[in-house]
């Protein structure tokens, strides 16, 4: 079976998801999908600690978690279909790439909710680390960079200057059409290099 390896560009409930094999050390795009983290797409659900800065703080905590937790279960149900898919097809979900934001570690639950710029960086980690839980119980072992370091990154990897890079991430989409946007080449960028 061959290997492939899956890339994740997280937002606020949902994930850019791209799956990348390589056939003679080039890099090829498998699937392209858009993993929705949360059951219902608001924005209470979709901005967790935003939506508990007005709530007391236990009920907070438990809201918070519950979202977590489900975007969690979303995602390892997303990750069991497509390796059960990928499987079919003779390729093999080895590992992946999950590119994390620039910020900070964050502090305790209430910390974060008396800083409303705490509050935007632990919306979108929040994700992240459902993403890690959901491949780590799916076995999918995945690797972090962070996106700022990426498209450096891969040009050392891959040998070449950081535009070749991400105009390669470019033109591996075309046959996918819109949307290609900087979700799906970042997404590609970091299966690409988790796999090489």
């Amino acid at each position: 079976m061959k290997k492939v390896a899956v890339g994740f560009r997280v937002h606020s409930g949902w994930s850019a998801v791209v799956v990348v094999s390589l056939e003679k050390g080039v890099p090829v795009v498998l699937r392209r999908m858009r993993l929705q983290m949360v059951k219902t797409f608001s924005y209470a659900y979709r901005q967790p600690y935003h939506t508990a800065e007005k709530m007391e703080f236990a009920e907070a905590g438990e809201f918070v978690a519950r979202v977590r937790a489900e975007a969690e279960e979303l995602t390892c149900e997303a990750l069991r279909a497509l390796k059960l898919e990928l499987k079919k097809l003779q390729w093999h979900l080895d590992g992946g790439c999950l590119l994390l934001a620039s910020g900070r570690t964050l502090p305790e639950f209430a910390k974060i909710l008396a800083s409303h710029a705490l509050i935007h960086t632990a919306d979108g980690e929040l994700f992240r680390v459902a993403i890690r839980a959901a491949c780590a119980r799916c076995g999918v072992r995945v690797e972090t960079i962070r996106e700022r370091e990426l498209v450096e990154r891969c040009a050392e990897k891959f040998s070449t200057k950081p535009a070749a890079a991400l105009r390669r991430a470019t033109e591996l989409g075309r046959e996918f059409g819109a949307p290609w946007t900087q979700d799906e080449k970042f997404a590609t960028l970091g299966a690409w290099w988790a796999l090489a």
